[in-house]
């Protein structure tokens, strides 16, 4: 048997030296990773200097030219994103006070739409220059001011008619013939529909500040009062003569008349409450009231009410003046209609398209 032979002391002693450095230097190690360790953990997250970032908002300069002759005629400057082109001709008008905004009209292209007063005109930049076409709209008129102005003349016009003024009608005559109760009646529908309007116009309608040109306003004025003037005219003439099938007719067209007001006083109230709710936008839809039921079959009942009260009118008086006017007011209430239904179109088709613009098949 061979026996194992202890290594010699000083072999031992080198043995142990070695072992004890190794052992040394990795207790060395291992404190120094945890005093490392305990570091990061009192610092927090590592995190990396801040970069200074300077912040600069960016202005445009709005260059506006004459659309007729391209000549530059100033210069706004300093606007910024966030401004709207109504901002625009404010500081416009500042520079110009001969033009005020409402009187502005601002085009990208000098055969282009006239751009809306809430676009944003971050919108328009493609640089820092912005160049815009100015147009004189000449003076404008609030649409609240057209719309009274519009409708007080009718109802003013007619009453003077019929109260029979002695400049307009023979007073011998106006005292020796008869009236009779439809030219009571008459005044009485034709006062109803212009209250209504006005009274629909200062509470129902709700305008978003608009404005439009005073020679429209002009040309509306001078169609309803000439119109008014000449309907008044013939209801309320000494020699008028009654409708052809009496107190029936009369009856009947009287209460398709009333319909009809009341329809297009709902309708109205509808769409303002349609418009102003602050709900998503969708179609206007009818409600439990039988007078907006029409909205299931045509996209404008408003204008066929309002087309239905002057027919009914015309039947009730028996006139040409009534029926003439109300022939055009046909004409001028589909033209409207077709308009407004193609805007419905683009904005609700699901809802629209199988609905007629105002009456029923016919358009």
């Amino acid at each position: 048997m061979h026996r194992r032979q202890k290594p010699s002391a000083p072999e031992h002693k080198r043995d142990l030296a070695a072992h004890g450095g190794a052992l040394s230097m990795s207790h060395n190690d291992t404190r120094s990773f945890f005093n490392f360790s305990q570091l990061v953990l009192s610092a927090g997250h590592l995190k990396s200097p801040p970069v200074l970032k300077h912040s600069k908002i960016t202005y445009f300069e709005v260059e506006i030219l004459d659309v007729q002759s391209k000549k530059q005629i100033c210069i706004v400057d300093k606007i910024p994103p966030s401004s709207t082109l109504l901002d625009v001709k404010h500081k416009f008008h500042k520079a110009c006070p001969q033009w005020y905004p409402s009187r502005v009209g601002l085009q990208l292209e000098r055969n282009g739409p006239y751009l809306k007063d809430s676009i944003n005109i971050q919108s328009l930049a493609v640089s820092s220059i912005i160049t815009l076409y100015f147009t004189d709209l000449g003076q404008q008129v609030g649409w609240t001011t057209f719309f009274l102005t519009e409708y007080t003349g009718p109802l003013l016009i007619y009453l003077l008619f019929y109260i029979r003024l002695s400049t307009i009608y023979d007073q011998v005559e106006s005292t020796k013939n008869f009236r009779h109760p439809v030219v009571h009646l008459a005044c009485f529908c034709h006062c109803l529909h212009y209250i209504r309007h006005l009274l629909e116009t200062l509470f129902v309608h709700k305008f978003s500040g608009g404005h439009t040109p005073l020679k429209n306003m002009i040309k509306g004025c001078a169609f309803y009062w000439g119109f008014t003037s000449w309907i008044a005219y013939y209801i309320n003439h000494p020699r008028y003569t009654p409708p052809s099938f009496g107190h029936r007719q009369v009856s009947f067209a009287a209460l398709a008349f009333l319909m009809c007001e009341a329809g297009n006083h709902f309708i109205n109230v509808t769409l303002s409450h349609q418009n102003h709710s602050g709900s998503k936008a969708c179609f206007p839809s009818p409600t439990y009231n039988p007078f907006t039921w029409l909205f299931l079959l045509v996209s404008c009942p408003n204008y066929t009410y309002e087309v239905g009260s002057w027919i009914s009118f015309t039947v009730m008086t028996q006139t040409l003046p009534v029926g003439i006017f109300a022939f055009l007011m046909v004409i001028q209430m589909s033209l409207w209609a077709q308009k407004k239904h193609k805007l419905y179109l683009k904005r609700f088709y699901p809802e629209v398209r199988r609905k007629a613009a105002m009456i029923p098949i016919i358009f």
